[in-house]
């Protein structure tokens, strides 16, 4: 039996999905391959956002010394132990506890000091954070509106938000469900398109709970490049977001 929390915000089911493969995460050609091709994008992104922020100097190791951020939906830590190593203070929520547990285990192998909590963070009063990410988060939450605004309050009134998401597109339909999912590049059961959040949608959600949106960039696959930063938006999508 799963140990995953249910609240709100949370699908007890999509919880335990991703708890099962606690054990793989960080195995590189598991079943999160994808993430761990997926994770050095992102970061590019991230790196540039946090410099563009707070008017920071690329060449610095760690720009998020003194800042606390938190990952939200943080699974076993692919992103909070880099944060961590950009000098931040890191806070990892997860809605399973295997993952907590299994992210635990690593940070403390990897001489980190993270703080991981399970549950939803809806209910976890977390306030006053410089950044707060989630990233393929939001396409498996139940009430994506209390989501973000769960995210929106923990956020500090000049912090920076970062999150990414499947687009809703028949491009995605086609590539990471019925081709992925296929062939094992992503666990069957991982998406389901319908929740796939379009960046419009985005936009008027983040509105809603208080924040600006800026301007996506797309995350696209080619066979030369691989997973790489682009203007197509058709398959998945990187943004940030501001108080409004």
């Amino acid at each position: 039996m799963s140990n995953a929390t249910s609240s709100a915000t949370i699908r007890p089911e999509e919880a335990a999905h991703f708890g099962k493969l606690a054990a793989d995460w960080w195995d590189p050609k598991g079943s999160s391959a994808m993430l761990h091709r997926l994770n050095p994008v992102r970061l590019g992104f991230v790196r540039a956002a946090i410099d563009g922020h707070w008017s920071g100097d690329s060449r610095q190791i760690r720009p998020l010394s003194g800042k606390r951020a938190l990952d939200v939906g943080c699974g076993a830590g692919l992103l909070c132990e880099p944060l961590a190593r950009l000098g931040a203070a890191v806070t990892g929520v997860d809605a399973a506890q295997e993952n907590v547990a299994a992210a635990r285990a690593h940070a403390a192998g990897a001489g980190l000091s993270i703080d991981y909590r399970c549950g939803d963070v809806a209910g976890l009063s977390l306030s006053g954070f410089d950044l707060v990410t989630s990233m393929e988060v939001i396409e498996h939450v139940a009430d994506k509106a209390s989501f973000l605004s769960a995210l929106a309050g923990a956020l500090a009134p000049d912090g920076l938000m970062v999150l990414s998401t499947p687009n809703r597109t028949a491009k995605s339909r086609l590539l990471l469900i019925e081709a992925a999912e296929r062939i094992g590049m992503v666990p069957r059961g991982t998406h389901h398109w319908d929740d796939f959040v379009t960046p419009d949608e985005l936009a008027d959600l983040l509105g809603d709970a208080g924040l600006t949106m800026g301007v996506p960039r797309g995350i696209a696959w080619s066979p030369g490049k691989g997973l790489h930063l682009s203007d197509d938006l058709a398959l998945n999508y990187i943004v940030t977001a501001i108080s409004a």
